[in-house]
């Protein structure tokens, strides 16, 4: 269970008297979630997150995500609104951690999306890159490949451990993807971590993105592989070539992509399965055993990793 901070009941009520949401009727913890601590907050007068921010989230960055909702809310985006308090502070502090309130969104995630499914996320990415247009604040992506070394050289030693060859794995693919990561793509700003569990869908159709706590700048098109790793694979690790023509075709739809940014895909695919494959690991190596939150098989990445290394054309993504 994603809950690091416990909260009684007498500092949840002192917490809110600097909010007008009125007076709680239910407070429980949620399960989702590995990086904050979360609570379902039901009052008199509507629904709410509650989250506080663990030591993993810099509170420098609070600004930049808690802005971003704001701005992206303003442009159409159906995500997680911060609540301000009666002072017009987007956090405050709760159980010793920084912590906010947000608008509560209504749908659920889907562990199976279809091919469907995967073209109403392709198009809801491609709506929030362009509704992110203008927004003031930026971010450094600190999980792009010019963040990998420090993970590479701690993961390396102990990288067999988990699967015979993993070490030579991610060895000889971080040399050959930052050898030729594409420079001079388009920017802005990007989700970063747009998997099926940060999507919610009501009658099939997209009602909310949440989690934006990776949340850079970087380039588009990395977003987008991003997606095709999350959500083109099916459970046996096999790529699904019909979701990603749907995801793709929905996302070009709604802002289509340069010819430099098709070709890069390839090597962005296998750049952002090395990401995930870089961070699982290390958790994975990391994992405190009373730690409640279980640490995800960086296996499966290492799957998709050796799938994009293989790629030659964009046309195996179904461009």
């Amino acid at each position: 269970m994603a809950v690091y901070t416990d909260v009684s009941f007498e500092e949840l009520e002192s917490f809110l008297t600097g909010y007008e949401i009125g007076a709680p009727l239910t407070f429980k913890g949620i399960a989702e979630g590995v990086e904050n601590s979360n609570y379902y907050l039901q009052t008199t007068k509507a629904a709410f997150i509650l989250t506080l921010y663990e030591k993993r989230v810099n509170v420098a960055d609070l600004p930049f995500f808690l802005g971003l909702l704001e701005h992206l809310a303003a442009n159409g985006i159906a995500c997680p609104l911060p609540v301000r308090s009666l002072n017009g502070a987007q956090s405050s502090r709760l159980g010793g951690r920084p912590a906010a309130l947000f608008t509560f969104l209504n749908g659920l995630s889907l562990r199976r999306p279809d091919a469907a499914h995967c073209a109403a996320a392709g198009a809801a990415l491609a709506e929030l890159h362009e509704a992110s247009k203008g927004f003031g604040l930026s971010r450094k992506n600190a999980l792009s490949h010019d963040g990998w070394g420090e993970l590479v050289e701690a993961c390396l030693p102990r990288a067999d451990e988990v699967e015979l060859g993993l070490a030579d794995l991610i060895r000889n693919a971080h040399a050959e993807i930052t050898a030729v990561w594409p420079q001079d793509l388009p920017t802005g700003v990007i989700h970063a971590d747009l998997f099926p569990d940060n999507v919610l869908f009501m009658n099939a159709e997209v009602s909310g993105l949440i989690d934006f706590y990776f949340a850079c700048n970087d380039a588009y098109a990395y977003d987008l592989s991003v997606m095709l790793n999350a959500w083109c694979f099916e459970s046996d690790v096999a790529f699904n070539v019909t979701k990603s023509k749907a995801l793709i075709a929905a996302y070009c739809r709604r802002r289509e992509l340069s010819k430099a940014e098709r070709d890069a895909l390839p090597v962005l695919a296998a750049g952002s399965a090395l990401r995930f494959l870089l961070t699982r690991l290390y958790d994975w190596l990391n994992h405190d055993p009373h730690a409640l939150v279980r640490p995800k098989d960086p296996r499966e990445y290492a799957r998709r990793l050796r799938f994009h290394r293989k790629v030659r054309s964009v046309g195996e993504y179904g461009l």
